[in-house]
């Protein structure tokens, strides 16, 4: 009977440290695939997580939806996925890239700091998920064929290239009167180098692999006025890692922000200044109202988190408090 008990202990005992010592699969999305800077921070990642107590597999796919419907199946234990993509998983951290909420990526870096504090923590996780982790993929512009799309209104009629599953770019689209034509991550650019599409919004990161230049041609500008942050989400099972996985993640993705606003300058700085138009300073304050009322007309129709909205307009008035938006309480939400 004793041995029998000694028995069931040490295998008990195995199984807890075969648990422990199991992998966790980590699958992410880059464009690019193996060679792509995603996967370059995700091995960085892959090797601090070693100190955190746990031992991760990566593997790298170039269709986003597909690694979104795997974690969703169980086939990952955790996705390296963009913000929108991963907003369905966690709302509050997935608003980051509402429309005109972060006017500039220095500010998005401030907030992703702010984000990773562990006042934060019970915004992280929803369900059976856990945002662990926040980076800023760059400033959003539009791409536009043609130099004389140069206002609102002329964009009317345009065609332009929106992801299929985020309900705000399609809602942005029908208020100025142009043609939504859907796509996702892995074909827009070829959509607009194509010229199935007149309009795409991308950051400058994509610029160079997906080749844009070529949708861009002699005649064509990318618009020098940010419309919204692109953000990249670490999003984990927390019952698949370590106990207490989660904040240690977010700390060490808070450390490498300065890096990622360094790499991410430079990919801007590198697109020639051809490129580049300006928006008229009498035109900004314009663009500024319509995408503040667009975002609390998303905010209200459930798009948006409200958390996240009021904390984003804090964060802009505390940058620019006599915008004057911060006389306004419409993002204010209790």
């Amino acid at each position: 009977m004793q041995w029998s008990k000694t028995l069931l202990l040490a295998a008990g005992f195995m199984a807890i440290t075969t648990a422990a010592q199991a992998k966790q699969t980590i699958c992410v999305f880059d464009f690019v695939g193996k060679n792509g800077d995603v996967f370059a921070l995700m091995k960085d990642y892959q090797l601090a997580a070693k100190n955190w107590g746990a031992d991760i597999e990566l593997k790298v796919n170039q269709s986003e939806s597909v690694i979104a419907e795997d974690f969703k199946a169980g086939k990952c234990d955790g996705v390296s996925i963009t913000g929108m993509r991963g907003r369905q998983f966690n709302k509050f951290t997935g608003s980051l890239d509402a429309i005109g909420a972060i006017p500039d990526l220095k500010l998005a870096v401030k907030v992703m700091q702010g984000l990773a504090s562990p006042v934060f923590a019970k915004y992280m996780t929803n369900g059976k998920y856990e945002v662990v982790g926040v980076i800023p993929v760059g400033d959003a512009y539009l791409l536009v064929n043609d130099r004389n799309i140069n206002t609102v209104a002329k964009a009317a009629g345009k065609k332009i290239a929106v992801l299929d599953y985020d309900e705000a770019q399609k809602i942005m689209v029908q208020q100025i009167g142009a043609q939504a034509v859907s796509a996702d991550v892995t074909n827009f650019g070829s959509k607009f180098n194509n010229h199935q599409v007149d309009i795409i919004g991308a950051p400058a990161a994509a610029f160079k692999p997906l080749e844009l230049h070529k949708g861009l041609g002699t005649k064509g500008a990318i618009v020098n006025y940010p419309i919204l942050q692109v953000t990249g989400n670490i999003i984990i099972r927390p019952d698949k890692f370590p106990q207490g996985f989660g904040q240690k993640s977010r700390d060490w993705v808070k450390s490498q922000l300065p890096r990622a606003f360094t790499i991410l300058g430079k990919m801007k700085s590198d697109i020639p200044a051809k490129y580049w138009m300006d928006v008229p300073a009498a035109d900004k304050p314009g663009y500024q109202k319509l995408m503040r009322e667009s975002r609390i007309n998303l905010t209200k129709r459930g798009v948006y988190d409200p958390k996240m909205m009021k904390l984003l307009w804090q964060f802009r008035c505390k940058e620019n408090a006599s915008n004057f938006e911060c006389s306004l309480r419409d993002e204010d939400y209790k």
